[in-house]
């Protein structure tokens, strides 16, 4: 897989994976931070301490905004999102000139300096810089939206893929309510912290998004992965 030349519009499928697929987050903590990042690093507007300025604002545990920060200008749009032990999945547009290498950049920066910081470690956190895709069709872009959301949260579910496959349904209102994916903001049975819900409602019929997963986890089985690895 390779980095590809993003436009402003493009849909970009993101992957990025701990140095030789050692963990990236160690507890629930670490998860959560994750999620922050996700949702500040995507501002116009960088502060000199962050995480001070939700902590001094009582937002640490929470996705609400410091009053003393100006409005959010985002740099991306974030579709659809799922952390993993090892690595994690993104899919963005790029809604400005070099938005998403300047938000990868920020995360991964951010991601390394809390866990070298928090577990007195040294080097690089990541394998490598991020890897992407470029998504040109409507239907692709259906496909790698499961393949995020539904697909890589199963491979979390209790015993694991193969019996989350087995057991669609339970599985699937699990990953809903799993704050890691972003499959329930996706949706709209969770409140959106971090998806951009009005580019999703423009873009899915997510009515009948549980069908399709169906019909694509089952496709897995038996047809070329239409996605990558």
């Amino acid at each position: 897989m390779r980095r590809e030349p993003f436009t402003v519009g493009s849909y970009i499928h993101v992957i990025k994976r701990g140095s030789r697929g050692l963990p990236i987050i160690k507890d629930e903590r670490d998860r959560f931070r994750f999620l922050l990042m996700l949702k500040h690093f995507n501002d116009e507007y960088q502060p000199d301490n962050w995480f001070r300025d939700l902590v001094e604002s009582g937002f640490d545990k929470t996705f609400d905004r410091p009053d003393i920060w100006p409005e959010q200008e985002k740099i991306v749009g974030v579709i659809g999102y799922c952390l993993l032990d090892n690595h994690f999945h993104l899919l963005l547009k790029e809604i400005i000139p070099d938005g998403i290498s300047k938000f990868m950049q920020r995360l991964g920066i951010g991601m390394a300096k809390y866990y070298n910081e928090k577990y007195k470690e040294k080097g690089s956190l990541f394998q490598s810089s991020y890897r992407s895709r470029t998504i040109d069709d409507d239907i692709y872009l259906q496909y790698v939206s499961a393949y995020i959301q539904v697909k890589n949260c199963f491979e979390t579910y209790d015993g694991g893929y193969e019996v989350a496959c087995r057991n669609f349904n339970d599985a699937f209102d699990w990953a809903k309510n799993n704050p890691y994916s972003s499959l329930g903001e996706f949706l709209g049975s969770r409140s959106p912290a971090i998806v951009d819900f009005d580019e999703v409602e423009s873009i899915f019929e997510t009515k009948n998004y549980k069908n399709f997963c169906k019909d694509f986890i089952e496709g897995r089985a038996s047809e070329e992965d239409p996605t990558f690895e």
